[in-house]
């Protein structure tokens, strides 16, 4: 038969007293860990706070924003064929390079023609001056002949009243005293007539004078014509007016162009700015001068330094193509977003990453500005 099994030793009960105090521990624990993490939580809520009082409540900030660039518009003044484009797409330019030339054959035909004109005129001039010179003459030769002419009748009236005071005393005949009155007359009339061709002789001196005022004028119009030649002739050759970058360019060798038809464009994406569109409610303390900050999405987190230098003269919605009509209708009110131009201040390497049409983010801090 087995043996029975020893009895239970009365003492062996009581081993698993001590669970309740580890129990406890873990408690004690937990709730340090939790008074802990609740104490920096209000650490970080009263950092966040103090930095709301005293930042964070005077920054505007808005994603509407877009880099811009007053780019210029390449179009031709002169109409004809492109015989060379002297740039590549994306190309930096400065001002005065050449970018097209246009065939200047016909142009360079126009203003010989013109240059023409101009030598025509200027012999037109030298010949009615040479007219007029020889017409001077002619006036004072009517003028000596009017002279002598009324030297005739002076001396003819003298004779013929010393012959009629000899008729009267008998000295002459009747026929004598006839004949010094006819005389007389003869050179009456030749003082009439010197005097006549005077008159004429001036008058076409005013006439060639005249003309000569006119050919001057027309000398005038046509050195005006080959200015406008040699304007079109120099218009041949199309220079970048601004410095910049070439894109968006269409032209082609042999391709025919008018006026204003849109070569090219010319960036100058050393000067972009940022237009921010911020809401109405938004530029309450915002002011000329303030900083700002700006992050492209392009470049990440990177910050770059600006300042506020003007605002739009109205909303967006002002300069729509269809302006928006409030007084007919029923009205909703809708928050209106302005424009705030913002020049950068970025680094050279930053600069050269920035482009036109990029999309950004803008924190204007108007602290400057609270009171």
């Amino acid at each position: 038969m087995a043996d029975a099994p020893p009895p239970a030793s009365p003492q062996a009960a009581p081993a698993a007293a001590p669970a309740p105090a580890a129990n406890g521990d873990g408690n004690r624990r937990i709730r340090t860990i939790l008074f802990i993490v609740l104490a920096v939580l209000a650490v970080i809520a009263i950092g966040y706070g103090v930095r709301w009082l005293t930042y964070g409540r005077y920054i505007e900030s808005t994603d509407d924003a877009y880099l811009r660039a007053d780019s210029v518009t390449v179009s031709p003044r002169v109409n004809g064929y492109i015989d060379q484009v002297y740039v590549l797409d994306n190309q930096t330019v400065k001002a005065g390079d050449p970018l097209v030339h246009i065939d200047l054959r016909n142009y360079k035909a126009v203003l010989s023609q013109q240059d023409a004109s101009v030598d025509a005129r200027n012999a037109d001039i030298r010949a009615a001056e040479n007219q007029i010179t020889q017409q001077q003459a002619s006036v004072e030769s009517a003028q000596a002949q009017l002279v002598g002419a009324q030297a005739n009748a002076k001396y003819a009236r003298d004779e013929a009243d010393r012959y009629k005071n000899l008729r009267d005393q008998g000295v002459e005949t009747d026929e004598r005293f006839a004949q010094a009155v006819n005389e007389r007359n003869q050179t009456a009339a030749a003082v009439l007539g010197a005097a006549a061709n005077v008159k004429v002789a001036e008058r076409q001196l005013d006439t060639l004078s005249s003309q000569v005022a006119q050919v001057h004028a027309q000398l005038e119009a046509a050195k005006a014509a080959s200015n406008t030649a040699r304007l079109n002739l120099d218009d041949t050759l199309i220079r970048a007016s601004i410095d910049g970058r070439v894109g968006d360019k269409t032209a082609q060798v042999g391709q025919y162009v008018q006026p204003g038809t849109r070569l090219m464009s010319v960036v100058p994406v050393q000067d972009v700015y940022l237009v921010a569109n911020y809401k109405e409610t938004q530029v309450r303390r915002v002011r000329v001068g303030q900083k700002a900050t700006v992050k492209v999405d392009a470049l990440g987190s990177e910050e770059i330094p600006g300042v506020v230098v003007s605002f739009a003269p109205g909303t967006g919605a002002q300069f729509a193509l269809l302006p928006p009509e409030n007084a007919t209708g029923n009205f909703i009110k809708i928050v209106q977003r302005v424009p705030v131009r913002i020049k950068l201040n970025p680094s050279k390497e930053v600069a050269a990453r920035l482009v036109p049409g990029l999309s950004v983010s803008v924190d204007i801090d108007t602290r400057s500005n609270d009171h």
